[in-house]
């Protein structure tokens, strides 16, 4: 089978999302198929909307011979109106890779009401969802409840999840090693790996550190684009706090910095509304307890009160709280680092997870019809 993968950019883009695609990709090119990447340059919101009347990309995509296309679902912008043709004039049928939702974010209400109106357009473009959570495909779903005569069921769809044995963790943490941690060692150590973005909520944790002593510091994981207003704002908001010892900024690191960095700390935070959550597995992989939010997906992969800590959005106070909890009590802190770490040792591996969803995909890519019109049995 011939698939058209259609994102913004590199495959080789470094976040979760663009991660997940890699493994699927390579999950596929195993499985025998051939995958050819369709890439758009990344620019403005408002840019992305004219591709869909590009004459170049439409012609390209309407004259490529593929069997099945994928699309991330970050595309689109520039997807929305064009899919329609694309559906009429070329046999393939179009699955979109859900992460998470654009219009799932807080943004002023007209800005809303327009990316809400915009991906449910898209959506209803395509012919099948394959998604990362069951919290994303209820988040999918919900954009139809609200629109007369759209059957959000009528779509088949797949979940699957990402996994977090892509790092190279041998020998694998073990019990002693994650006792030896949280007993022996004096100040709670904190990470946060991520996108330096507002929706990440790494603000909050500068607030929940202001509010404990200096017995708990943090180490902050992200690229330090001197254009990033967010990242400067952060570094304002710790010199205004007065939390330079405190605080550490890494920037981004390779995969074997990013594992020692597991290693050496106590606890994850990273409080913000994630379709999955791939840091989160991560740090559950090394032992580390999670602190995250009560919505979106955090609680398919934390177990509040078990192997972290979940607290509702913007409740620095709620993060404060955990930290004094772990810092101070590290019997609880070793506990919920032992069930971390069995939490992920119970989650599928990416071979396991691709696997399914390549099983799938090759059932939903009929060759007598679109995939909006399955067989029963493949209905996710």
């Amino acid at each position: 089978m011939h698939i058209g993968l259609i994102l913004y950019g590199s495959l080789d883009t470094l976040s979760g999302g663009y991660l997940y695609d890699r493994m699927l990709v390579q999950a596929l090119e195993e499985a025998g198929h051939r995958v050819t990447l369709f890439s758009l340059p990344w620019r403005s919101y408002p840019r992305h909307l004219t591709d869909n009347w590009r004459p170049s990309w439409r012609a390209r995509l309407l004259a490529a011979p593929v069997d099945l296309w994928l699309q991330d679902e970050l595309n689109h912008p520039s997807l929305f109106w064009f899919n329609r043709i694309l559906r009429t004039r070329h046999p393939a049928p179009i699955v979109s890779i859900i992460h998470h939702l654009r219009s799932s974010e807080a943004h002023p209400r007209p800005l809303s009401v327009l990316y809400r109106w915009i991906e449910r357009m898209y959506l209803a473009s395509v012919d099948a969802f394959l998604v990362n959570s069951h919290t994303t495909l209820a988040t999918v779903r919900g954009l139809f409840a609200v629109t007369q005569g759209l059957e959000p069921t009528r779509w088949p769809a797949h979940v699957a999840y990402p996994a977090a044995d892509h790092l190279p963790a041998q020998p694998e943490i073990n019990a002693e090693a994650i006792a030896a941690r949280a007993l022996l060692t004096d100040r709670l150590r904190v990470l946060f790996v991520g996108n330096l973005i507002p929706r990440k909520g790494v603000h909050l944790l500068l607030d929940a550190l202001a509010r404990v002593g200096e017995e708990i510091e943090l180490t902050i994981v992200g690229s330090l684009d001197p254009h990033n207003d967010y990242a400067n704002f952060l570094q304002r908001k710790i010199r205004t706090l007065r939390l330079h010892s405190q605080v550490r900024f890494t920037g981004r690191v390779n995969e074997a910095a990013l594992v020692s960095l597991y290693r050496s700390h106590h606890v994850f935070a990273a409080p913000s509304y994630e379709g999955f959550g791939i840091a989160y597995l991560e740090a559950q992989r090394f032992g580390l307890p999670v602190i995250a939010l009560t919505i979106g997906a955090a609680s398919e992969v934390v177990i509040d009160g078990r192997t972290g800590v979940l607290v509702k959005p913007g409740d620095s106070a709620a993060i404060a709280a955990a930290f004094q909890r772990f810092s101070s009590d590290r019997n609880l802190l070793l506990a919920m680092g032992l069930a971390a770490r069995l939490r992920y040792t119970l989650h599928p591996t990416w071979e396991e997870s691709m696997g399914a969803a390549v099983r799938w995909l090759e059932s939903t890519a009929t060759p007598t019809g679109r995939a909006g019109k399955p067989s029963p049995g493949s209905r996710g």
